[in-house]
């Protein structure tokens, strides 16, 4: 426990070149008096620490001072080279950087980690791109995220699905979901979001911003997706299922919708289950249910009903003649979707 608190200080020192004992002992958890016995302790072994006395005051490592990373373990060597993306990387323009760093990283490290940190990258792949989807890779992504890291406001003309038009934004920082790249930033005071696949003409002014205090950005995505997703989903539905349906809907519903799926232990004389789950538009969830067949039926509300009835009358004049019984194999069997689909 001490050999970790020792190397997580000096560590410390070495990356932010000076540090208080009082913030020293908060990262660490332990008293004041442990942070100056620590720091005798390192200053026995060698290290050449000193301290600076008076207002903005610490320690700090005599300059040009650098340790190797002899105190990694294994486990934690490994856990640095995964967490780059080099595809990711790359889009940003910090290909080369990246590329750099993890020379560096390795020719740091003790002879007996190199080779097995060197598997371990190629152990483990990160596909952030959806099932069937491909990787979004826009061209204005390496000059936002340089203003992101400059704090410097861009003005960029952007394609949304409402309108176009320019628009001047202070980014505040990069997000990557399900192999799209989303840009969070400040406009007229207020934090949206922008996808940079629609930024087009991007350019960075001279001005600088600071970002608003206390601004976190994962949470703000998180609180943001979430409220989306909501909105997207404000109404409710109560419907059968067969017991194929319940099989069908784990498997080929919205992750949303599958997630909050409420059924009921109860079945009815068919075997049938009640359930209920959230639902957006009425066509939407028409479209999302009829994937289910013969398998579910609508009970609430009534306007939902009332178009799955008109939807569906509507496909048998499209096909005409007595409706067959669906026999259940080849892709149709909910046992064939669940040997194959991804979980």
């Amino acid at each position: 426990m001490r050999a970790s608190r020792l190397l997580s200080i000096l560590l410390t020192l070495q990356a932010r070149g000076m540090a208080t004992a009082p913030a020293l002992a908060t990262q660490c958890e332990v008293s004041l008096r442990t942070i100056y016995r620590d720091i005798d302790a390192l200053s026995a072994l060698g290290i050449p620490i000193y301290s600076e006395r008076g207002y903005g005051g610490g320690y700090r490592l005599l300059d040009g001072y650098r340790t190797r990373l002899t105190g990694l373990s294994p486990e934690e060597a490994e856990a640095l080279f995964l967490t780059g993306l080099p595809g990711a990387a790359h889009d940003l323009g910090l290909g080369p950087a990246m590329a750099a760093a993890e020379l560096k990283l390795l020719a740091a490290l003790p002879p007996d980690l190199r080779l097995e940190t060197s598997r371990a990258r190629g152990r483990f792949h990160l596909d952030v791109a959806g099932w069937f989807a491909t990787m979004e890779h826009p061209e204005a992504l390496p000059q936002v995220s340089r203003a992101i890291r400059e704090q410097r406001v861009i003005r960029m003309h952007y394609r949304s699905w409402r309108n176009e038009g320019e628009r001047r934004v202070e980014p505040l920082g990069l997000v990557l979901k399900s192999g799209a790249w989303y840009l969070v930033g400040r406009r007229s005071g207020d934090i949206r979001t922008y996808r940079v696949a629609r930024i087009l003409e991007p350019y960075l002014l001279d001005e600088r911003f600071e970002a608003p205090k206390g601004f976190d950005l994962a949470c703000y995505w998180r609180d943001s997706t979430e409220r989306l997703q909501a909105e997207l989903h404000a109404d409710q539905a109560t419907i059968r299922l067969s017991p194929a349906g319940i099989n069908l809907i784990e498997q080929i519903a919205n992750p949303y919708m599958r997630t909050r799926l409420v059924v009921e232990p109860v079945v009815d004389a068919d075997g049938w289950h009640q359930a209920r789950l959230p639902i957006g538009s009425l066509h939407g969830a028409c479209l999302e249910l009829l994937r289910l067949g013969a398998d579910v039926e609508v009970l609430a509300p009534a306007p939902l009903r009332a178009h799955m009835t008109a939807f569906t009358a509507s496909l048998a004049r499209v096909y005409g003649g007595e409706a067959a019984p669906i026999e259940a194999h080849g892709d149709n069997d909910p046992a064939a979707l669940r040997r194959w689909s991804p979980r």
